[in-house]
């Protein structure tokens, strides 16, 4: 313990080891706060300690549990402002949502075995790392069979929820501020040829990093102020929306929009480990065919009965 103080304590570092050295004096029940990260350029960064978020756990078997967090109602700005992101982040529009509950980690190989009996991860590399090579139609499945175990309400979030829960009332590219480091997340932080085009590893004024070409345990970097982990990288995340390419006639709560053809694509949110950052932002984008599976798809739940927790 005195080794993790140590660590913790020395605010020259506002990197990795000092973030887990905070950890794990949580864990001990040394310390209570969260520690959220801000990182302004490749030199300034800030460390913030916040108070943790309601939570309720919902046991899968006998050692696996699922962590639900109370993300509180409010409004945001959904999208990204004129001059930041694609086309399909625009126009920004204003969403108000009422209180849910939402995974605090992305389902992980663990929870996905001890609901549905396998584990289709291509990264097995233990069970708290998240589950991928999961289709949309895996994502529901998982969901209808947990309500059915649990008698409780699951359901994958609508974009507006994923978003909104990804900025915990931040409105710069990502929770972490105007950047995003691989201290912070998982995503690739090298340069790489895309068909003849140089994709930048590094994003705004941040530092270039490194790329881990796989998976990493969930909750392994600082949440954001909702005490969500993995909002940026790792996998990207199913979510119950059909693709529209823009916000145009978006809706503005809680509710999915969906389109009248149940075949249509369905949307990714939160970006990968295989992912430059840019399409890690909390406003990025991404869609593919419900029956799809890769090795950077999974997802997170909701749980709709807050009211019974």
């Amino acid at each position: 313990m005195p080794l993790l103080k140590r660590y913790f304590n020395d605010e020259d570092d506002i990197g990795l080891v000092r973030v887990q050295a905070g950890e794990g004096l949580r864990q001990l029940g040394v310390l209570s706060q969260l520690l959220v990260v801000q990182v302004f350029d490749a030199h300034t960064q800030h460390i913030q300690l916040v108070n943790p978020p309601k939570t309720h756990t919902v046991k899968l078997s006998d050692d696996v549990a699922l962590t639900l967090v109370q993300i509180p109602g409010g409004t945001f700005l959904m999208g990204s402002p004129d001059g930041e992101g694609y086309d399909d982040e625009h126009p920004q529009h204003e969403v108000t949502l009422e209180s849910f509950w939402l995974g605090q980690f992305p389902i992980t190989q663990a929870q996905y075995e001890a609901v549905m009996g396998g584990n289709p991860a291509t990264f097995r590399l233990g069970g708290n790392h998240p589950v991928e090579t999961v289709s949309w139609h895996d994502a529901v499945a998982f969901c209808q069979r947990l309500s059915e175990q649990t008698e409780l309400d699951f359901r994958l979030p609508s974009e507006a929820e994923w978003e909104y829960a990804c900025r915990a009332g931040t409105t710069t590219p990502f929770h972490t501020g105007p950047t995003l480091t691989t201290d912070l997340a998982n995503y690739r932080g090298t340069d790489w040829d895309y068909g003849g085009q140089l994709i930048s590893g590094s994003y705004g004024p941040g530092p270039k990093g490194i790329f881990r070409e796989q998976t990493t345990p969930v909750g392994l970097f600082p949440p954001n102020s909702f005490g969500l982990y993995d909002m940026h990288g790792n996998v990207w995340e199913w979510c119950a929306d059909h693709w529209h390419d823009s916000y145009e006639g978006a809706l503005i709560n809680n509710t999915p929009w969906l389109s009248s053809d149940e075949s249509n694509n369905r949307m990714l949110r939160g970006g990968s480990w295989i992912n430059d950052p840019r399409g890690c932002r909390s406003a990025s984008r991404n869609y593919d065919d419900p029956d799809a599976r890769d090795d950077s798809y999974g997802f997170r739940v909701v749980c709709s009965a807050a009211r019974t927790l």
